[in-house]
This record gives C-alpha cells, structure tokens and sequence, in this order.
C-alpha cells in the first residue's frame, strides 16, 4: 500500500486529470487509518536496515502527498492514528467528523517518526501540541484538532460527506493552473524555499497569458460560470 499510493497520486493527476483528490478510509463509514500494521514489524522492520527501508517508503508516500500538483482534501472519520496521522497532516486540508480520534503512537513503540513527516505535523499543528501529540502518543478528538488548527473543521458524522463534496466542488469548479500556482506558492512560503517562490512567479506569469483567464474575465463580463480547460 506504501508503494501504491504515490502510484495512484499519478495515476489521478497525470492521466485522470483530476483538478482536487480526496483521500479517505477504504470506505466512506469506516475509518481513516490505523496506522502501520505493527504484526509486520518483526519481519519488516527488525533490524536498522530494514527499518530504514520501511522508512523510506513512508516517507515517498509523505512526499508524494504533499508535493502532489493538484489540493488534496483528507476526509477523516474514527481512527486517524500513526502513518495514517502522517498522510492526513501531508494533505492541503483536513475535514473530520466527531468520531475522529488523532493519536501518534510512536513513542510508545520506542520508535521515532520520520522527520519529515514531523516537519508536515508541526507545520499544520504547531509546535506545541506537535510535542504533546509526539512525546505522549495520547489519542485527542476531533474537537480539539480543530481548536488547534490542524482540522479546518470537525463536523457531525452525517454532515461529512456534505462538506468534503461542496469543498472539492469548489476547488474544482476554479482554473487548475491558477489553483496550481497558488499552492506553489503557500508550499515556497511554508517551507521558506526561495527556489519554490520563484517557481510559484513564473506559474503566476503563466496565467497571465492563459486561455482560462481569458475565460474568467469573458465569464465575469457575460454574467457566467466560467468553463476552464487547464491551458
């Protein structure tokens, strides 16, 4: 599953041509994730060098969620633990019924998490309830992520649904290389990459000339929903 889902990031992305992609549990009334499988550990994680290997895989799937070129929304409901914890903080933004419940366990496993999926927690949590979250592996409800800014909100289970489909419509219904552009720059600005920053400018040049602006200002006159192509 480590090594599928930066696949199927790609697969939507490149081929599918997906403008928002919503990651969830296997199915809509379950939960999130449970994290890594820890009866696997003994085999796969047994020693240093396997340890490392398993790592990395984390970590390219951290990657691959937080550099993935359209938004991602993480539709949470019940267990949102461990590696599961990690792939929801990589996302853009964060939705969750009441039933969530947030814990990153790894302390109590005598393990570390992986530092970049760390960098990932204390950018959407802060500081302090990243420690709190890491030194304690205490499960914390959905009530008090949104307090502290990691969920953009917590809403009742039937409500979840609603509010993750009117979110991706949203994003959707706008031109992917503008929305493209800005998340280019919110990353140069959180990761304070000024390779990224100019990147993000010469993305924001690009729609200067872009059909879909185009589109919008026809669209805007016309009193119109905008239908924008990508170019």
């Amino acid at each position: 599953m480590w090594r599928a889902i930066p696949q199927a990031l790609r697969q939507l992305t490149d081929k599918a041509h997906a403008h928002v992609i919503v990651i969830s549990g296997a199915a809509t009334t379950v939960d999130f994730s449970a994290g890594a499988d820890i009866s696997e550990f003994d085999e796969v994680r047994k020693d240093a060098e396997t340890a490392r290997n398993y790592e990395a895989l984390n970590s390219a799937t951290f990657s691959a969620v937080r550099h993935c070129p359209v938004p991602t929304i993480a539709a949470i409901r019940g267990v949102c633990f461990g590696a599961g914890f990690g792939i929801a903080a990589a996302c853009d933004m964060r939705i969750a019924d009441d039933s969530a419940r947030f814990s990153v366990p790894v302390a109590r496993l005598g393990l570390a998490y992986p530092a970049d999926a760390v960098k990932d927690i204390v950018a959407v949590l802060g500081p302090q309830m990243a420690k709190v979250a890491l030194f304690t592996g205490a499960p914390m409800s959905a009530a008090k992520m949104a307090a502290a800014g990691f969920l953009l909100e917590a809403v009742p289970a039937e409500a979840l649904d609603g509010e993750i489909s009117a979110l991706a419509h949203a994003i959707a219904a706008n031109a992917p290389l503008a929305v493209y552009a800005s998340k280019t720059a919110v990353r140069s600005v959180m990761e304070q990459d000024g390779d990224l920053l100019r990147e993000a400018q010469v993305l924001g040049n690009i729609t200067f000339e872009s059909a879909d602006y185009a589109e919008g200002r026809a669209a805007f006159l016309e009193r119109r929903k905008p239908v924008f192509t990508g170019k």
